[in-house]
């Protein structure tokens, strides 16, 4: 055997190990797994389509006539809205928190994020108590105006499209802010000094150099963004925006139609696999570049001073006060004035000790999933397994609406398996052991949010060089091994943000909660959504300020982590 054949091969190929007789254990059981994580994601999508092919009588043509193409109309404009407003956001203050030094920068570099720990239901159910016509705004309006009424001026409805778009954008931007700002950091300084020694201004620089380069993180971040969006079933109903989301809701729920339902998620599913096409297209032929040579280094900040530095610090600061602080201030005055901290509901310890339950599960079942699939495909090194791996990952795409919907069948029909079973033993049956129980929120948090943890995965594993597997392979380590003493401990931080992330968003999925919790079952997010469907969300603030702490700290870590990173990449 050559030597270019030994480089050839996976590193559990290239050397013997001295544990023959279990080597494959491990690998093979990943492998499993990550068979395993291809079933889960794509078992919803394939369900949907066998329910949509079904016979609904005149309730398709209803819906297409009608329903349809109001739903479709809404929901393009929003995304559309929202694809705006957050690209202006994002990359605009990224842009001027990496190229500029002005006062307050450091500061606002952490509190920009800040506004992702927010699920939009809640901002919108803030900023609809604020701005609704006996609101705060509006009272101080007519007390200063004199005026008696609302049909005595004008104000904008924020219970509208423009509305959504406003609370959505304000919320999910640092989607696109996070992304843009990594690449603005990775971006050595020799090309930005080049330019300007060649006279380019900092928006010819921008323009021509800058954006460019970070087109492709601004795509995915902007994917995100507009996924997020159409996840949202909680900000679009509050604020009155038929969306597509909240027409599948209504047709299931409030015309009892699964068929319907499922009929109109696949026109869902479109508009998802449009999203994501239209990722990659802007990722066409482009590759993230970064720093790895020790000598690079990052362009220094031009300082600005007096008014550029005040309009620099204004435009950052407008975004985190739209949607942070204002939302925070007003949760936090709700507590305080309603006395929810002395008196509160003991009915909240019980949810939020349910929550985090669920979260809990979810997160370290997505984690085994999602890290032992990456660890197949590192160790196996077959097409297949990375093709399961990709099909895996796709349950972040499907909002948890459709994906509640197309659980539904695939559970009964594994609950109808068991009570079969059960029954040909000589036992009675089981009943519903998965649909209708917290076992189906667990497997909808596990498809959806698995993708989050295949993602860190794939950057943990990527950091560790091929050469320690040989090294542990040459010495005579088997998989198990390996991995206990080499992947996993090196793979920790990727592992520790990941569950983070997982962790919280658990906490505020919403639509798949909603659809397929027990009766009688609440968690933080469907007790705040079931104040807000009474009118009086104010006494859920509390339960919403839970939601929002926790969410802060996985901010926060990815925050540190990046402003970390920039500075390792600074020094000499």
């Amino acid at each position: 055997m050559t030597v270019n054949e030994i480089a050839g091969r996976s590193s559990l190929e290239r050397w013997p190990t001295r544990t023959s007789s279990n080597q494959w254990v491990l690998s093979g059981a990943t492998g499993a797994i990550a068979v395993l994580a291809a079933v889960l994601a794509i078992t919803p999508i394939v369900s949907l389509i066998v329910i949509a092919i079904a016979n609904t009588g005149d309730l398709w043509s209803h819906l297409a006539r009608y329903v349809l193409p109001v739903a479709m109309l809404h929901t393009v404009m929003l995304l559309a809205g929202v694809a705006a407003a957050t690209t202006v956001i994002g990359v605009g203050t990224a842009w001027a928190v990496s190229t500029f030094e002005f006062p307050g920068r450091r500061i606002l570099t952490w509190l920009l994020p800040l506004p992702l720990s927010f699920p939009t239901y809640i901002v919108a159910y803030v900023y609809v108590d604020l701005l609704d016509a006996f609101g705060p705004v509006q009272s101080a309006l007519r007390a200063i105006g004199g005026w008696r009424s609302a049909a005595d001026y004008w104000f904008p409805n924020v219970r509208s499209l423009g509305g959504a778009i406003f609370v959505v954008s304000f919320v999910l931007y640092p989607y696109v802010y996070l992304a843009a700002r990594a690449m603005f950091q990775t971006q050595a300084a020799q090309l930005a000094e080049a330019a300007r020694v060649l006279g380019a201004s900092p928006w010819r620089l921008a323009y021509e150099i800058t954006l460019p380069l970070a087109r492709p993180a601004i795509a995915v971040g902007l994917a995100l963004v507009l996924l997020e969006t159409l996840n949202d079933i909680g900000a679009s109903e509050y604020l009155g925006v038929p969306t597509l989301t909240l027409s599948i809701f209504a047709t299931w729920l409030n015309r009892g139609s699964l068929e319907g339902a499922a009929q109109l998620a696949c026109f869902m599913l479109l508009i998802v696999a449009l999203l994501i096409a239209l990722e990659r297209y802007g990722r066409r032929r482009r590759a993230f570049v970064a720093l790895t040579h020790q000598g690079a280094r990052l362009s220094s900040r031009i300082s600005l001073r007096g008014a550029m530095g005040f309009v620099a610090t204004l435009a950052c600061l407008v975004p985190v006060l739209l949607g942070f602080l204002i939302p925070i201030g007003f949760l936090v005055r709700e507590v305080i004035v309603r006395g929810l901290l002395i008196g509160f509901d003991t009915d909240l310890v019980r949810h939020a000790l349910t929550t985090a339950g669920l979260a809990v599960v979810a997160t370290a079942i997505v984690l085994l999933i999602g890290f032992s699939a990456v660890a197949a495909q590192r160790y196996l090194r077959k097409q297949a397994i990375a093709a399961c791996v990709n099909v895996g990952s796709i349950g972040y795409a499907i909002p948890g609406t459709v994906l509640a919907l197309g659980l539904m069948s695939p559970l009964v029909w594994v609950d109808e398996g068991i009570n079969a079973l059960a029954r040909l033993v000589g036992g009675p049956g089981t009943g519903l052991l998965l649909a209708g129980s917290m076992a189906a929120v667990i497997v909808a948090y596990v498809i959806r949010f698995l993708a989050i943890a295949i993602g860190f995965a794939q950057a943990g594993f990527a950091r560790i060089a091929i050469e320690f597997d040989d090294v542990a392979r040459m010495l005579g380590a088997g998989p198990n091994a390996l991995a206990r003493t080499i992947h996993l401990p090196l793979a920790r931080p990727a592992i520790w943000g990941a569950s983070l992330l997982i962790f919280v968003d658990c906490l505020k999925e919403l639509p798949a909660t909603l659809l397929l919790r027990p009766l009688n079952t609440e968690t933080l997010a469907t007790y705040i959504y079931q104040f807000a469907t009474r009118g009086n969300f104010e006494e859920g603030s509390l339960a919403a300020l839970i939601i929002v702490a926790v969410g802060i700290v996985p901010i926060m870590y990815i925050t540190r982590r990046a402003t970390l990173g920039s500075m390792m990449r600074n020094r000499p």
